[in-house]
């Protein structure tokens, strides 16, 4: 198997792996991206490669050391510039009351299986952390997961890890090609809910408003300004988070590591920016977009397949979950009268994030994209802080 020795080289590939992917579905427009976005063949073919031995020198695991820590707190902060609140307040609380639905249950299913299934699933207690990230991002996206990988390292196994990995693409790819095969069924489901949709159109209209206000054309100096304030903001945020971390320390609170605090630090940074001159920049959405790619490439990089493969109840953990989200959405649904591709949406948004939910939104009207787009920054938004207390909650199950 060829092996991939420099550290340049390794960037270039991972890089260009994303890049191809990406060109793919603009210019080739392969239906099957409609179902598997490129961000999940970047798991697979990390994962892939990684399995295959590809990237076992010290070139890779230098770069990887080196870059991922500092390009994943950029990241979180570029992606939470675009969460100003006042923009998400243009979905109206029955929307963010869905979105929210949404979170909870898979929370509860998250947390009734975890004791059942933990010691099945390999690691011991140690799987409590991977099993925190893997709910951020069903929460949020994997912008989310990647954040609590670093949040929780100290307690983090690299093959539960892996296995939540694995499990994040492989539940994702099944469950929005099941979202989208429903859409022709919407009707039985909105008939059996007595779904209320009557306000639908206009919250789309706000949406799609909000989103197409965002759209300026971004100049080099706009792109250069933006990637310096990221890497700034990273450099800086580390070195808050050591000195947050040394403060607990002294006052008996050595479970808020170096990682907790960082992550919670550029959350909070990020979100406040978001209500400044500086949500306003252009190239926001672009550049989360190179750094989320880059961060998740080298994080599948890391992760073998066989991983998954060895510990199957990881597998079963993912659809269990799944089911008790369905049932306890058509539960909430009977009650609110929620429409099925509201639910669907929001189900996606927090599973997939901003860059999927708009693909369920669409089946149902082109529309409604706008909506799946904000629902999907508002999990960005919140994603970090839940992903943390479920593994207090996690961490004393286990």
């Amino acid at each position: 198997m060829f092996v991939i020795e420099n550290g340049f080289t390794y960037i270039a590939f991972l890089m260009f792996l994303s890049g191809g992917l990406l060109a793919l579905q603009k210019y080739a427009k392969w239906k099957i991206f409609d179902i598997m976005p490129p961000l999940v063949w970047i798991y697979l073919i990390g994962m892939v490669c990684c399995t295959a031995g590809m990237f076992n020198s010290e070139g890779v695991s230098a770069a990887y050391g080196v870059l991922k820590n500092n390009l994943l707190y950029a990241m979180i902060f570029v992606m939470l510039l675009r969460c100003d609140f006042k923009k998400i307040a243009k979905l109206g609380g029955r929307l963010i009351a869905i979105f929210l639905g949404c979170s909870v249950t898979l929370a509860i299913g998250f947390i009734i299986f975890y004791p059942i299934l933990k010691g099945a699933m390999g690691g011991g207690e140690k799987t409590w952390a991977a099993t925190a990230a893997l709910y951020a991002s069903w929460v949020g996206g994997s912008a989310n997961m990647a954040a609590m990988e670093r949040t929780f390292e100290a307690f983090m196994d690299e093959g539960a890890y892996g296995c939540a990995l694995a499990l994040d693409t492989v539940c994702y790819s099944v469950w929005i090609a099941l979202l989208l095969l429903m859409v022709k069924h919407s009707s039985k489901w909105n008939k059996a809910v007595k779904a209320n949709t009557s306000k639908l159109d206009a919250l789309a209209a706000a949406a799609n408003a909000e989103v197409a206000q965002e759209k300026k054309h971004a100049t080099g100096a706009d792109w250069v300004f933006l990637i310096g304030l990221a890497l700034i903001v990273s450099a800086i945020s580390q070195k808050v988070g050591i000195a947050m971390n040394n403060g607990f320390k002294s006052v008996g609170l050595a479970m808020f590591d170096k990682g907790t605090c960082t992550t919670v630090f550029v959350t909070v940074l990020g979100l406040i920016c978001a209500m400044t001159p500086l949500g306003k920049l252009p190239a926001i959405e672009e550049l989360s977009t190179v750094l989320l790619y880059a961060v998740v490439a080298m994080l599948a990089s890391q992760a073998p397949l066989n991983a998954l493969l060895d510990a199957p109840m990881w597998v079963l953990y993912g659809f269990l979950i799944l089911v008790v989200h369905v049932v306890l959405m058509f539960v909430l649904s009977k009650i609110f009268h929620w429409d099925l591709c509201m639910v669907s949406t929001a189900s996606v948004a927090n599973i997939g994030g901003s860059a999927s939910a708009p693909i369920i939104a669409c089946a149902y009207d082109d529309s409604f994209a706008g909506i799946g787009v904000l629902m999907g920054v508002l999990g960005a938004a919140i994603g970090n802080f839940l992903g943390m207390g479920m593994g207090w909650i996690l961490q004393v199950l286990a």
